[in-house]
């Protein structure tokens, strides 16, 4: 059984964040900052709660007489508690001899074709330690998207207006703690991502695939903490627009599919939940959804008319669209910030700076794609490769330009003209295209991928051979199916 460093480091980051900020709340307060102390508190209490309530959320806390335990969470304590209960429950495995185990069966990752399915049994204590590491892994991404990032863009946004005013050393401390949450949010985000994905395999992370995914988040987080701040520092006014256009876009998207589906409304979340209770948990994680993708790719996707709430398939098209907008947005903010800029930043190079957050968020796409194509842990399993993926994307778009080209309509005499009626006539040729005559070994059998629903199509003909369809004849591409 493996030692829950993860536990321990969610609550030493929350721990270090919290203190950090409410100390720096205090110098605003004794320097008369009322606003700045209010929205550091703000930055601080609401994702606190939030945690406290997913704690006790996830482990029924409600359901089961423990008064002490939700004392402590109300004193903003639970973590910390869950923590030592944790160790302790680690450090008791092997000294008591258990009555009862479950066995858990798990597939391999497929070597030569051949996936083996391993039976492992599973201990009460491994499976509480189970459950506290989904539950600390559920709780960092709240704290790092809905309290660390609004929290490390305050106070960057206050060292860009006030150098000097405020505590700079804790401040700069606050900034770096916060970032590293959020990192790791964003880390655990991506492997509670490959982990639902792929529940039915071992999966086992790599120390490389670790290291791919910090730098691919920290260069993209941190550029975009970076450029929100640049521009809001000039255009105090439009900087709301901005974000209120992005975290509506992000927030109502899944409820859009859903209606869209015309699915039930979701009943198996809890079974003590009211209707109204659901709404309210679904609204939260749509509300976390947006705020992830308000900083970085969100790599977990919520689907709201699957059971699990969670789109399991790995949408290509979806990810460059996302980082192809996020770029020119990115680039468009720095340019109206390089337009607008005030004598405050005379001591700086503007250019080189801009210069060097595109490059820095280049950096970040570069790790993705490394990551993805050598270090994911499940890279075997995919259904289409990263490049083909990206490529079948470019592609689409090139299309898309091209057929909305007016160089590429009809234009003058001949677009007027009707079409000829032997036009549609085609002479058929004995024996040519017969299909009854084809013998079913030299069909393929071939799946159509579609990468913008995420479905697959298998098409029957009359012989029972399969035959890949897309949409509109053009946006699917085929892939062979493998064993």
């Amino acid at each position: 059984m493996r030692l829950p460093c993860s536990i321990f480091v969610s609550v030493s980051l929350f721990t270090a964040e919290t203190t950090a900020a409410l100390y720096l709340s205090s110098t605003y307060s004794s320097a008369g900052d009322q606003i700045w102390q209010g929205l550091t508190l703000l930055f601080t209490l609401v994702p606190s709660v939030l945690v406290q309530l997913t704690l006790t959320f996830i482990h029924r806390d409600l359901s089961r007489d423990r008064p002490l335990i939700l004392l402590l969470h109300i004193l903003q304590l639970g973590p910390i508690v869950r923590c030592l209960e944790a160790f302790c429950i680690y450090g008791s495995v092997g000294r008591v001899e258990e009555p009862y185990v479950s066995i858990t069966r798990k597939k391999q990752m497929p070597r030569g074709g051949q996936s083996e399915e391993v039976e492992r049994q599973v201990g009460q204590a491994e499976g509480k330690l189970f459950t506290h590491r989904a539950a600390f892994a559920r709780t960092s991404v709240i704290q790092a998207f809905l309290g660390s990032a609004p929290q490390l863009t305050l106070q960057l946004y206050i060292c860009v207006l006030q150098q000097g005013t405020c505590d700079t050393s804790i401040s700069r401390t606050l900034m770096v703690i916060s970032l590293l949450s959020i990192v790791y949010g964003a880390l655990r985000c991506n492997i509670l991502a490959i982990k639902l994905k792929y529940d039915d395999y071992e999966v086992d992370v790599r120390p490389m695939a670790y290291l791919c995914i910090f730098l691919w988040r920290s260069f993209e987080i941190a550029t975009r903490v970076v450029v929100l701040v640049l521009f809001s520092s000039v255009l105090q006014l439009w900087i709301l627009p901005v974000v209120l256009l992005n975290f509506l876009t992000f927030f109502l998207y899944p409820w859009i599919l859903f209606w869209q589906s015309h699915s039930p409304f979701p009943e198996n979340i809890e079974k003590t939940l009211t209707r109204v209770g659901t709404t309210i948990v679904l609204c939260l994680l749509t509300f976390l959804y947006a705020g992830i993708n308000m900083f970085c790719w969100s790599a977990v996707q919520v689907k709201l008319n699957d059971p699990d709430l969670i789109n399991k398939a790995l949408n290509w098209y979806h990810m460059a669209v996302y980082y192809m907008l996020r770029f020119v947005e990115n680039a468009s903010l720095l340019l109206l910030w390089y337009i607008y800029k005030t004598d405050f930043y005379n001591f700086i190079c503007a250019p080189l700076l801009v210069l060097q957050l595109l490059v820095a968020y280049t950096m970040a796409i570069f790790f993705m794609l490394v990551f993805f194509q050598f270090c994911h842990p499940c890279r075997r399993l995919f259904s289409s490769s990263m490049t083909q993926g990206l490529w079948n994307c470019s592609s689409l778009l090139c299309l898309m330009c091209n057929s909305a080209s007016p160089h590429n309509r009809p234009i003058g005499k001949v677009a007027l003209e009707p079409p000829s009626p032997t036009a549609y006539t085609q002479p058929v040729k004995d024996g040519a295209h017969d299909t009854t005559s084809d013998s079913t070994d030299d069909m393929p059998n071939d799946t159509t991928y579609d990468m913008l629903n995420d479905t697959v199509y298998d098409i029957s003909d009359e012989l029972g051979n399969k035959t890949a369809g897309g949409i509109n004849g053009v946006i699917s591409h085929s892939v062979s199916c493998k064993a």
